[in-house]
């Protein structure tokens, strides 16, 4: 947008030297981010922070956050509309599938501004819909439906869930969530957390060498994001 407007005021002040210039250097950023992956090279950092499926000896709870889902599409459509970040899913359900014996812990309200004011449409419900679906006993499951944030996710989570000392729990989010997911829940006082990354937004640099314009500004953007709140839950202690 900068750049457009330089070249906007370059050619309404009648300096076409500079407007061509710019418009130059413009062109060739958005050619490189079309075929280049460099988001990746921020977001690969943080995305290999924890190990993808370490290794599990005893596992006595599990814990899902929030948005892998769609709340209002599920409420429309009368079933679990997953989004992008949807595999936290099934490998929550595969874990709690493995350990038939661990908790299944989710925490995750609405952060939208939208909801601020409250919502009917809850990513608990959903998610509570979605595991009964799938044979999981209520009686297992735990759902924290007000956080709005991994702060409270952690916060929240906690006190519904009072782990007992020594239990082992897996912590399953996004990959390239997992590490301020982490902070934040040893902040609160989880121990014994294991991290359980899914969703990877990066691959092979050479492999994804290509016109991708749009998923190549999506990761550049995500990298972004999660870097400054790192930076933002680090200074607050979150």
């Amino acid at each position: 947008m900068i750049a457009f407007a330089v070249i906007l005021l370059s050619l309404a002040t009648n300096r076409r030297q500079l407007g061509l210039w710019v418009s130059g250097l413009a062109f060739t950023g958005v050619l490189l981010l079309a075929v280049l992956p460099l988001g990746d090279l921020l977001l690969r950092p943080i995305e290999t922070r924890h190990a993808a499926e370490p290794r599990l000896d005893d596992v006595q709870g599990i814990i899902l956050l929030g948005g892998g889902e769609d709340a209002r599409a599920s409420a429309f459509w009368g079933q679990l509309q997953r989004n992008e970040g949807g595999e936290r899913y099934t490998a929550a359900l595969a874990l709690a599938r493995l350990y038939p014996e661990a908790r299944l812990l989710f925490t995750g309200g609405s952060g939208a501004l939208r909801d601020a004011g409250g919502t009917d449409v809850t990513e608990a419900a959903m998610a509570e819909w979605f595991f009964l679906r799938q044979g999981l006993a209520a009686e297992r499951m735990l759902f924290e439906s007000r956080s709005r944030n991994t702060a409270e996710n952690a916060r929240l989570g906690l006190a519904l869930a009072e782990p007992a000392p020594g239990e082992s729990w897996v912590l399953v989010t996004r990959a390239f969530h997992m590490p301020r997911a982490m902070r934040s829940f040893e902040q609160a006082g989880w121990a014994g957390l294991v991290a359980w990354p899914v969703d990877y937004r990066t691959g092979n640099f050479r492999d994804r060498i290509g016109w991708n314009l749009t998923r190549n500004l999506d990761v550049l953007a995500i990298a972004v994001r999660e870097r400054v709140g790192q930076i933002a839950y680090g200074m607050t202690g979150r």
